[in-house]
C-alpha cells in the first residue's frame, strides 16, 4: 500500500513540514517497519510557463526537503524505491545536472558523501528498530550506483 504525502506551494514556501509530520508520525505510532518502501510525495508546485526546471532544481523545494531530512534522516527507509522516489529524494539533497540523453547526473563526490551519511544513519536507526540492515543498505547503495562490500558492515 503506497502512502502519499501531498505538498503544495504554501507548505513548501513556508517550510511547513506538517503534511509530512502528520503522515510519518502516524507510521511511527503504528510500527514503522511495516511501511518499508511505501511512501511517496505528491508535489503540486506549479512553474511559470516556459520554466524548464525540474522540481529538484527549485531552491524552495530543495530547502523544504533539506529541512525534512534534518528531522527524519532515516526517511529513505520509507520511500518507494521502485518508482524512483529514492532517486528523486536524493536529487533534492545532492547537487546534480540533467542530461537529455543520460537523465540525472549527480555530483559524484556529493553523492558519495550523501550515500555514506545515509548508510551510517540508517544502520544505527535500523539496529534501534531491530530490523536487519546490511542487505537493505546494499540495495539502497545499488540504486544509487554503488556496491558496498560486506567488510564495511563489520567495521561498525
Amino acid at each position: 500500500m503506497i502512502i502519499a504525502i501531498a505538498l503544495n506551494t504554501d507548505s513548501i514556501n513556508n517550510l511547513d513540514l506538517s503534511p509530512a509530520l502528520t503522515v510519518i508520525e502516524q507510521l511511527l505510532q503504528e510500527g514503522v517497519a511495516s511501511y518499508e518502501q511505501q511512501l511517496r510525495f505528491d508535489i503540486d508546485y506549479p512553474l511559470e510557463p516556459g520554466d524548464p526546471r525540474e522540481l529538484s532544481e527549485i531552491p524552495e523545494l530543495r530547502l523544504w526537503f533539506v529541512r525534512l531530512d534534518a528531522k527524519y534522516p532515516w526517511l529513505p527507509f520509507l520511500l518507494d524505491w521502485k518508482t524512483g522516489e529514492l532517486a528523486r529524494y536524493t536529487a533534492m539533497l545532492v547537487p546534480h545536472q540533467f542530461s537529455s540523453k543520460e537523465g540525472i547526473q549527480y555530483n559524484p563526490e556529493a553523492l558519495e558523501i550523501f550515500l555514506m551519511h545515509k548508510i551510517f544513519v540508517l544502520s544505527d536507526w535500523l539496529k534501534q528498530q531491530d530490523i536487519p540492515s546490511s542487505s537493505r543498505l546494499k540495495s539502497m547503495a545499488q540504486i544509487l550506483g554503488y556496491e558496498l562490500d560486506d567488510a564495511l558492515f563489520e567495521i561498525f
